[in-house]
């Protein structure tokens, strides 16, 4: 199984039915939210939401199916269950686990594409065993529900830089991730007027490795797909040492007077995957 949404991945409560399709329209695919965006007593009325918009039995959904997640609540809760339940009933198949804190927690998914959201100190220190998962296909990080978890009272500086433990979960979310050929997506960016503020965070989690990055605003898409697209010079750079390796045929050569080997390639394969992605 691979993961290939992304790399603006927009959250939309599940309970707003008039906002799924400019929701899907609007990003590289849509989270329906049935955890935190609902409100205790309306999570019926969410899942019911995303029962209409598939209609009848063998109708077309709305929504196309791959690039729709659906973003359940905690396992153990009984709204948990309920979800599955609903989802049983609909053609989407990739869930997002809100709250993930143990590989245990997936069995009850095997059916699904599942990215586990860490969110917790218990799923930050499991998040290797999470990632080894054969049902998982994406792990994400999410920050104001670690802190809370450590009762703490915020994720960020007031600079806006993230403290010292959020920047360890972050990091350990995305090795676990990668350790197990797994994707990682960036948490959410919470101050939706920064788009300053957002668009380096975004070419931050490029850098690093992040597939994707979520969203909690449509005005926020724009900056994250514009921080994950390379530019045009940077694209056929990576084609044209692509082509020069090839040619080499080994595993070490000079390209413009500078040593070539299999990361530096690799970095160049991932230019060439981002700029696919968006193309």
């Amino acid at each position: 199984m691979s993961f290939v949404m992304g790399p603006a991945l927009l959250f939309c409560p599940a309970d707003r039915p008039e906002r799924f399709q400019k929701a899907a329209e609007r990003s590289d695919a849509v989270i329906l939210d049935l955890e935190d965006a609902v409100a205790p007593a309306d999570k019926k009325r969410a899942r019911g939401a995303i029962l209409a918009q598939v209609g009848a039995q063998g109708d077309v959904p709305e929504l196309e199916p791959t690039r729709t997640i659906i973003r359940i609540n905690p396992a153990g809760t009984e709204d948990f269950e309920k979800d599955l339940h609903c989802l049983a009933h609909t053609p989407y198949r990739t869930v997002m686990l809100a709250k993930t804190e143990s590989a245990e927690q997936l069995r009850a998914l095997e059916d699904f594409h599942v990215i586990a959201l860490c969110e917790t100190a218990a799923g930050i220190i499991n998040a290797p065993a999470i990632a080894a998962a054969p049902n998982v296909v994406a792990l994400m990080w999410g920050a104001e529900d670690l802190l809370a978890s450590l009762g703490g009272t915020s994720s960020r500086r007031d600079d806006g830089g993230y403290r010292a433990v959020a920047l360890h979960a972050r990091s350990s979310v995305l090795l676990a991730a990668g350790a197990f050929g797994k994707e990682a997506v960036d948490a959410v960016y919470v101050n939706i007027p920064d788009l300053e503020g957002l668009t380096e965070e975004s070419r931050d989690a490029v850098a690093s490795g992040f597939s994707s990055k979520a969203c909690i605003h449509p005005d926020q898409v724009a900056a994250v797909r514009a921080a994950y697209a390379p530019s045009e010079e940077d694209v056929a750079t990576a084609q044209e040492l692509l082509e020069a390796a090839r040619a080499a045929g080994t595993g070490v050569f000079q390209f413009k007077g500078k040593m070539i080997d299999g990361p530096i390639l690799k970095h160049a394969e991932s230019t060439i995957r981002r700029a696919g992605a968006l193309a």
